[in-house]
Formats: C-alpha cells, sequence, structure tokens
C-alpha cells in the first residue's frame, strides 16, 4: 500500500470515530513506544521497541487541532431587555473562531511543540475552508507554515531532578519519539479588554477596582469615584481579577488535543511541564540552565514599599519579580506583552488595544467579514446598532493601567503578562505491549489498528 493510502485511512478511521466514544474511553497512556525503563517491582518493564515519532500526518491534524476554524457569531443582545438602554455588544477582541472557546475570544494562548527535530513555536494561520483544510496534503502544509523554529534540538535539562521535573514524570516526560504542545497565554491584551468590560455595567453597578496589594486602596480612579462613575460600594480588588479567566482557553485546547490524539490511537499524557521559569529562561534560573526558550522578562525597579507590597526585602531581591513579556525568533517577534518597554506608556498600549477594534483598520470596521458572518444586510445592521466602548470606560481603565505599571513597575502586577500553566501535553506512539501485559481494556481498537491506519 503506497504511504499516501495509509495516510488517508487514518484520517477516515478518525473522521469516523464518534465524539462519546473517544471522551467515554479516554484514558491517560503515560508509557511511550521505545521507553528505556519503567521501574516498577516485579512490573519492572523495558520496551523493546524502538522510538518513533509522529508522521508529518500525525503531527498536522494536531497542529490543527490547535488553529483557527473560521468566524465566530457575536450572538449577543445590543439592549437591556427591561430599560431598552444600549449594552455594550463589541468585548470581542478578534472574530476568528478557534477549536476552542475563549473569553471574549481573545485568543491569547500559544503553543510550542517540541518533538526529536526541534522545538518549535506554533504561529496561527488565517482559516481556511473546512473541506479543503482537512485534506492530508493540506494539513502538511499549513503544519509546515505555522511551524517557528525556536531552536534545532528537543528542549531539555541536562538534569531532570526538581525544580525542572515533577517527580515520576522525569523518567515519562519529553523522551525520545515523543512529542510535546506546550501552551502560554499573552494575558496582556485581554487584560485591558477585560477591565474595559467590567466597567460597561449600567450606571450604579460599575465597580471600583481596588488594590490588595496596596492596603487596597482605589486604583488611581479617585476622580471616577467622585464623579458618580463608578460605585464605591462594589469594589473588586485586582488580586481577584487575576487571569480574567483568559488562561481557561489553554486548558480548553488540551483537552481537544488530549481526545483527538486518543482517537488516532496515540497516547495522550498531560503532566507538569518543565518547571515554567526553568523554561522560559528565568534570569534567576540562567547561570543554572541556560537561556532555554529564551523569553524576553521584566524586571520591575525596587520601590521601598514592595518590602510590604511584595515582600521584596532588598533591590538585590528585586528579580523575584520579574516576569516573561515577550519571545523574538530570528529578530521577530512571535510573542510580545502590551506593556512597557514595548510602548512608551500603558496609555500607548491601550491605545493600540482600541485602534485593533474600533480604529480605521480594526475589526469592527471591516464590514466584509460581518458580511461573511451574517446574512442579508444583518452584519452591517450590527455593526452600526450595537455599542462601541464610550470613552468614559477607555479613559477609566486607561487610569486603572496606568496606576498598576506605576505602582509596581510592571504590567499587570498580580499575575504574569505572559501566563504559563505550567502543563503541558506529551503525544506519542503507545508501547502495546506494555498496555496489553499488564491492564486490563488498557487500550481501545483505535490504539490496536494505529499502525495498520497510520503507517
Amino acid at each position: 500500500m503506497e504511504p499516501a493510502s495509509l495516510k488517508s485511512t487514518g484520517l477516515d478511521a478518525l473522521w469516523a470515530r464518534p465524539l462519546v466514544e473517544s471522551i467515554w474511553r479516554r484514558r491517560t497512556h503515560r508509557v511511550s513506544r521505545g521507553v528505556p525503563l519503567v521501574r516498577a517491582g516485579s512490573m519492572t518493564y523495558a520496551s523493546t521497541h524502538r522510538p518513533l515519532p509522529l508522521s508529518e500526518l500525525e503531527e498536522a491534524v494536531l497542529i490543527a487541532m490547535t488553529g483557527h476554524t473560521g468566524l465566530t457569531m457575536p450572538d449577543r443582545p445590543f439592549q437591556d431587555p427591561t430599560s431598552g438602554d444600549f449594552i455594550m455588544a463589541k468585548p470581542n477582541l478578534t472574530m476568528e473562531g478557534r477549536t476552542a472557546g475563549s473569553p471574549d475570544n481573545a485568543q491569547g494562548t500559544a503553543f510550542f511543540m517540541i518533538n526529536d527535530s526541534g522545538t518549535y513555536f506554533i504561529k496561527k494561520l488565517p482559516p481556511t475552508e473546512p473541506t479543503a483544510a482537512l485534506a492530508p496534503q493540506a494539513l502538511i502544509e499549513r503544519a509546515q507554515m505555522a511551524k517557528v523554529k525556536v531552536l534545532d534540538r528537543r528542549i531539555d535539562t541536562e538534569d531532570r531532578d526538581f525544580p525542572a521535573y515533577l517527580d515520576s514524570n522525569r523518567f515519562l516526560s519529553n523522551l525520545p519519539g515523543t512529542t510535546i504542545f506546550f501552551p502560554v497565554v499573552d494575558l496582556s491584551h485581554q487584560y485591558i479588554n477585560g477591565l474595559m468590560y467590567l466597567l460597561t455595567q449600567p450606571k450604579g453597578r460599575r465597580p471600583t477596582i481596588v488594590d490588595d496589594r496596596n492596603f487596597y486602596r482605589v486604583a488611581g480612579i479617585q476622580k471616577w469615584v467622585r464623579n458618580g462613575f463608578l460605585n464605591p460600594d462594589i469594589k473588586i480588588p485586582l488580586g481577584t481579577i487575576s487571569t480574567l479567566r483568559t488562561h481557561i482557553e489553554a486548558d480548553l485546547l488540551l483537552q481537544n488535543l488530549t481526545l483527538v490524539a486518543d482517537a488516532m490511537g496515540l497516547g495522550a499524557y498531560i503532566h507538569g511541564s518543565i518547571s515554567p521559569p526553568v523554561l522560559l529562561g528565568d534570569p534567576k534560573f540562567t547561570d543554572q540552565y541556560g537561556k532555554m526558550l529564551g523569553f524576553e522578562f521584566a524586571t520591575p525597579p525596587f520601590r521601598l514599599l514592595d518590602i510590604i507590597r511584595w515582600q521584596v526585602l532588598l533591590p538585590k531581591f528585586s528579580n523575584l519579580r520579574a516576569h516573561p513579556i515577550g519571545l523574538k525568533v530570528d529578530g521577530e517577534y512571535v510573542l510580545k506583552a502590551k506593556c512597557p518597554p514595548y510602548y512608551a506608556s500603558m496609555k500607548a498600549a491601550v491605545d493600540e488595544v482600541m485602534a485593533g477594534k474600533f480604529g480605521p483598520e480594526g475589526i469592527y470596521r471591516d464590514k466584509e467579514m460581518f458580511a461573511q458572518i451574517y446574512k442579508e444586510r444583518f452584519g452591517a445592521t450590527y455593526l452600526a446598532e450595537a455599542s462601541d466602548y464610550s470613552q468614559e470606560v477607555i479613559d477609566c481603565a486607561t487610569d486603572i493601567c496606568t496606576y498598576i505599571y506605576e505602582t509596581h513597575g510592571r504590567f499587570p502586577a498580580h499575575v504574569d503578562a505572559i501566563y504559563v500553566p505550567g502543563v503541558w501535553l506529551q503525544v506519542h506512539h503507545v508501547d502495546c505491549d506494555y498496555y496489553d501485559r499488564y491492564f486490563r481494556n488498557g487500550l481501545t481498537d483505535a490504539h490496536h489498528q494505529h499502525d495498520a491506519h497510520w503507517h
């Protein structure tokens, strides 16, 4: 049989597998083909097989499962049903849908992929017509377009002890033949947008943002409390705002990858990654581990009140609050947070977020895109009637963002600009002999038939 036929057979089997069956029978399969040793007393096992990396098509299917899938729908009310007042109906940061949901469609999650050939950043590609995009050659071509090589090797540490690896993961994780998908989330874009959404509540219900790291003082918005725009009796601490739930999209995408990999008959193993500060290249760990992925970090200057606010006792410990803000590959940024030093001020960062939504080239000025979403002339109706952010909302949010940066020396202050969940998904060819030897119902038909379908 020709390789192309085998590939087509594997895809056909994947498309035919019922979703509920994949959910119901999903199990973590940690032991990959070629694992050197699983020391477990009288159940000690060493694989008799060589490690087998994913094929181009297998890898491409998984990359596609992290990507864009067409345009989403702003199916939300424009008006309060009781008062008839117009309410904010344009919270989205993008209208391109993805394989998992995202708060305000921020789509802040990016993936790195690690395999035997190197370490890659997976950039987002514009959506294409679904039928064509899921054809074997198209999947492979789009995967090649999405891959940006960061390192020409599998990223790893020389020793696998803590804090690099956690417990038994060091014996099974990131081994030859395995493929890793590692999510990171740029929170900064949605942090700005989400603050504005909070401030679009009806008059009398707009919360006052307070700083739980600065004696619960109002976060630079005294004038907005005095003029009645904000309600001082409804207080939200910045620490409670945290990630504004933006990180949830990474969890949903990992679940999608897990289900698809399992349905393909592959092992899918979500577990603790190399410790995020080590992996990203936090300056506190570079002497021991090197630059690793080589993220740029921002270290806030020491201020006397940091002793109380952040328990940073001396200037030499300022790097305790360093956080990742961007990554440059071959001279170009693949990730860049909405904060200084990339912007002259937080106002400049806020202005760029607003320009991306409501400026001349913003998504809510793109009539052709909304004509693809809606039937007839309903796209134009939505753009004309649904409310934008008011200038008061923009100015108030700008004051909060400016306060955060000027008070704490970084943005955001209470969570990292680039948030790392600290887990990754390992996908690999399962060592079927191991599971058949020790477990009842350890494998599905998809696992037993995987080689026949995909190789």
